[in-house]
């Protein structure tokens, strides 16, 4: 028979175990989800695909790519900004969804620096200054002279109002002075047809859109818009190499989960994500895509962010560029 003492003990007991904090889960306990916020078949869900496959035995669990495309990439970021901060759902997003929309959409509806943690950058895509074959330059500060030295000065074409390629045109105007005409496409294919057939003269254009047209010297290249030489053309230097300061524009990837998710959550999926890629195949997929493996840790990526958002809502601001 149980006393009266040793009743009261076991319902302190029970009291005591109950008022203990869950033992939290081994993470992760589930399928991740990486929501892509572009349509299928773009380097964004290449990239994804290629993380997902080679992470999943890494972390014990399967990975499920979501394409969620949509307002410029809004949509799919919003849908991850809005899940649980416990590491299963993230977003591949990018310079666009995370830099430079906040100062291009009007009533954008997240902050990228604070509803947003870094997980990984992965991947880097440099921008060209490429030019009609005969504009009779050889280098950018020869384009720079002859901007200024003719009536109106050059056209440059951008795959549209507000892309990176426009904006760096832009960022490149602010450092030079170089007075040059944007002429808006709707995607890189007419833009490289104008430029082939010399309607226009020149361009910043991610090197895969125009790598073929250089090995065929259908267009030219004066100069890499990054902070180093890309090793698919060696031998064009980069624009700081060529005398004009300031003018990196790389395109980047990168994932990332909502705010308040925990560290060690993030240092795991970041050790998953370099070691998906850093592999010699991996590479390889990275390379047809025009890609280069560039990672960064979770507190390098976050801090960047803000660097980025800045950067470019000056350029934006000066050049007057707007969505609606």
């Amino acid at each position: 028979m149980l006393t009266r003492r040793a009743t009261l003990a076991g319902l302190v007991g029970a009291t005591a175990i109950a008022a203990r904090p869950a033992r939290a889960q081994a993470f992760p306990s589930r399928t991740i989800t990486i929501i892509v916020p572009y349509p299928a078949g773009g380097p964004t869900d290449v990239l994804a695909r290629l993380v997902a496959q080679n992470a999943a035995a890494d972390l014990g669990q399967s990975i499920a790519v979501d394409n969620r495309g949509g307002g410029a990439g809004v949509t799919g970021s919003v849908l991850a900004m809005r899940a649980e901060p416990d590491g299963h759902t993230l977003v591949l997003g990018t310079n666009q969804t995370h830099a430079t929309n906040q100062s291009l959409l009007k009533n954008h509806p997240f902050d990228a620096a604070k509803d947003f943690v870094g997980v990984a950058e992965l991947a880097e895509v440099p921008h060209i200054l490429v030019t009609r074959k005969d504009l009779g330059v050889a280098n950018a500060l020869d384009l720079v002279k002859l901007a200024k030295d003719k009536q109106g000065g050059l056209t440059c074409g951008s795959t549209g109002v507000g892309s990176a390629s426009h904006l760096a045109m832009e960022l490149f105007k602010t450092r030079t002075g170089a007075p040059m005409v944007h002429v808006p496409f709707r995607g890189s294919a007419p833009l490289a047809t104008e430029l082939i057939a010399g309607r226009i003269d020149l361009s910043f254009a991610t090197l895969p859109t125009v790598a073929a047209f250089l090995d065929a010297g259908d267009v030219k290249a004066l100069a890499v818009a990054s902070g180093k030489r890309t090793t698919r053309l060696p031998g064009v230097p980069t624009l700081k190499e060529a005398g004009v300061e300031g003018v990196e524009a790389d395109a980047w990837f990168a994932l990332f989960a909502p705010a308040k998710t925990p560290g060690a959550i993030l240092d795991r999926l970041y050790q998953a994500a370099a070691h998906a890629l850093n592999v010699d195949a991996a590479k390889t997929v990275l390379a047809a895509q025009g890609m280069t493996l560039a990672l960064k840790t979770p507190a390098e990526l976050s801090a960047v962010i803000p660097v980025e958002i800045e950067k470019w809502a000056a350029v934006i601001k000066a050049a007057n560029v707007n969505i609606d």
